[in-house]
């Protein structure tokens, strides 16, 4: 995949996200009763203009995005003006812009689970590793079984195992397992997650594992232990015996090459020495393949909203990261257009409508932060001269306030070109 394409198509959807927002806000301001003075798309120097009643709609030289300049914005004495309105209309027209952005969001994701994915789907799946004090590890389920059915659900995917655990309220399930051979039914209570806020039962899931390593056999070497599954090799995915054998054959005898496993709950990456034979015995779940399966319209919808709705939580969850990684877990548009990149390298074209959905997302909750010049300042201040029923804050305040905000924000800014820079030099990636 050329990287110039997808970065050109990176700069689109971080162009058309911010046009967006910018046609929220001039939305919101004429419906208001505001002047608006200019609607410009990119930023100047300006190419041409047209006047349409007030307002002149200009295109402009710079294509980072786009901007409204209201009429009276810091000055109430200007009629029709932006600051001559009351503080709840001020904060409805603030609020315009992100509130396109999460809406504008919600289309970039639901259309990314519309598009046809390819999933492996097989006989059943194999539970990898159980959590310790689960409900899983206390209905003795192991490592290695298989699950085919749960309840009335006949198990092909991963995401089969999800959807029976957590249907009618993450009831009691009866699981149908395979265990060598042997088919044995165990009755799980599955738990409630906080965190991601569905049930669970404590499995970690794969295709398939390693049952045994040859001493002084390659496997071992390259530290390969039993309980382990092979996710690729060479830098090919692997799902049953034929992709495994596949991934060997891709190199030459005594070429040293890439390995990942899943070991418990960990990613562990290795160096495979290939040889006339790797030495291990594995056991795979039978009948895996990929099948290609589209989401109905309105699941996809769901499938936007739910991912919408947990970013929350998701944030939450990276706090770590953030505290421990900054540089990683900080990004501004270069760092948005790395990931980009290697998003879309990894998961095909389709995964530019998921970015495009964070972009939009992450555009949304930055300008609602509550610092000037940002809209959340606008609306903080709003607020606050609402509560005092109309009666504005001194426009000493306002400045000082606008100022700092304005120091802070390209402090904020400088400081992550500059991570996104480093980044780039040191080579580093996000996946």
């Amino acid at each position: 995949m050329s990287i110039v394409f997808i970065v050109l198509i990176f700069i689109g959807v971080l162009f058309f996200s911010i046009t967006c927002h910018e046609l929220g806000h001039f939305i919101a301001s004429r419906r208001a009763g505001i002047v608006v003075e200019e609607f410009g798309i990119g930023f100047p120097p300006r190419l041409f203009a047209i006047k349409r009643g007030d307002t002149e709609y200009s295109l402009n030289l710079i294509p980072l995005g786009a901007f409204v300049r209201p009429a009276g914005e810091n000055d109430p004495t200007v009629p029709g003006g932006l600051a001559g309105k009351g503080p709840w209309t001020r904060m409805g027209v603030y609020a315009a812009g992100p509130l396109v952005n999460i809406f504008l969001a919600f289309l970039f994701l639901s259309a990314f689970f519309m598009v046809p994915t390819k999933v492996l789907s097989s006989n059943g799946v194999m539970v990898h590793s159980v959590a310790e004090d689960s409900p899983a590890e206390d209905a003795d389920i192991v490592a290695g079984d298989i699950i085919l059915q749960i309840g009335d659900r006949e198990i092909h995917e991963w995401e089969d195992v999800q959807k029976a655990v957590n249907s009618d309220g993450g009831s009691e399930k009866v699981l149908l397992i395979d265990r060598d051979g042997e088919r044995l039914q165990f009755t799980v209570d599955p738990e409630l997650d906080p965190d991601s806020d569905r049930y669970i039962i404590g499995v970690l899931l794969c295709w398939g594992i390693v049952t045994n390593v040859e001493e002084g056999s390659p496997a071992e070497d390259a530290d390969i232990v039993a309980g382990d599954t092979i996710l690729s090799i060479n830098g090919k995915v692997v799902y049953d015996e034929q992709t495994m054998i596949d991934a060997v054959d891709s190199a030459e005898e005594g070429e040293e090459v890439s390995l990942v496993l899943l070991r418990v709950a960990e990613i562990v990456e290795s160096e495979l020495v290939i040889g006339s034979a790797l030495g291990i015995d594995t056991r795979w779940v039978t009948d895996t393949r990929l099948v290609s399966e589209q989401l109905p319209v309105w699941e996809a919808f769901y499938r936007g909203g739910d991912f919408l709705v947990h970013i929350p939580s998701l944030i939450k969850e990276s706090i770590p990261l953030i505290r421990d990684n900054p540089d990683l877990a900080v990004v501004g548009p270069i760092g948005a257009g790395q990931l980009t990149v290697e998003t879309v390298r990894v998961g095909g074209y389709s995964n530019i409508l998921f970015m495009g959905g964070l972009i939009s997302m992450g555009l949304a909750l930055f300008n609602f932060l509550p610092v000037p010049p940002l809209d959340g300042g606008g609306m903080s201040i709003a607020l606050i001269e609402g509560i005092r029923r109309g009666k504005r804050i001194s426009d000493r305040t306002a400045h000082f306030v606008y100022a700092a905000g304005t120091a802070l924000m390209i402090t904020l800014f400088v400081v992550i070109i500059y991570l996104d820079i480093s980044r780039l030099i040191r080579g580093e990636d996000f996946l």
